[in-house]
């Protein structure tokens, strides 16, 4: 069950990421495209090498290479990624539902962007944030090595979280 505006969070994730047809390499080093998959990490699954009319992941996944997505393409990637941050959330930091609509954009942003592996790093800040603790845990977020590669990015998040309101 969704508890946050998915509209919200999709143009802020789309702001955060940009859309891009073609293959690029993040600003980590990885192989991107669309709207921020992470083709080296993430790859293409099963279900989603029909998208591009191919049998595998690994036909999938060459014909990305190749020929990159289109806007549909990119955008049916976009909302698996989102359905995949909410289970990864559920699974390993099951109260973070329990969180008013903006901060809980704020967590899927962040998981988006560092994968639930890199954002459990935060434990400190994590550990604020479940105890509500909004101000110290926009402070955890902007002392990061992770704000500083991100920048306005880190900065509007750690204000949605400070505030609990909309950034702009």
């Amino acid at each position: 069950m969704t508890t946050y505006s998915m509209h919200k969070l999709v143009a802020e994730l789309t702001r955060d990421e940009g859309l891009r047809l073609k293959t690029y390499r993040c600003t980590a080093a990885r192989l991107t495209v669309g709207i921020g998959r992470n083709l080296d990490d993430v790859g293409i699954s099963g279900s989603e090498a029909r998208l591009f009319g191919c049998d595998t992941p690994a036909q999938a996944l060459a014909h990305v290479k190749r020929h990159g997505v289109t806007k549909l393409q990119a955008e049916s990637l976009f909302a698996n990624d989102i359905v995949g941050c909410e289970r990864q959330l559920d699974r390993r930091l099951s109260w973070w539902r329990g969180l008013d609509d903006v901060r809980q954009r704020v967590l899927l942003n962040m998981c988006f962007n560092l994968g639930i592996a890199r954002l459990l790093g935060f434990k400190s800040t994590l550990r604020m944030i479940e105890r509500r603790e909004y101000e110290d845990a926009a402070a955890g977020m902007l002392a990061s090595l992770w704000a500083r590669q991100v920048g306005a990015r880190a900065l509007r998040l750690s204000t949605m979280m400070r505030t609990g309101k909309d950034a702009r």
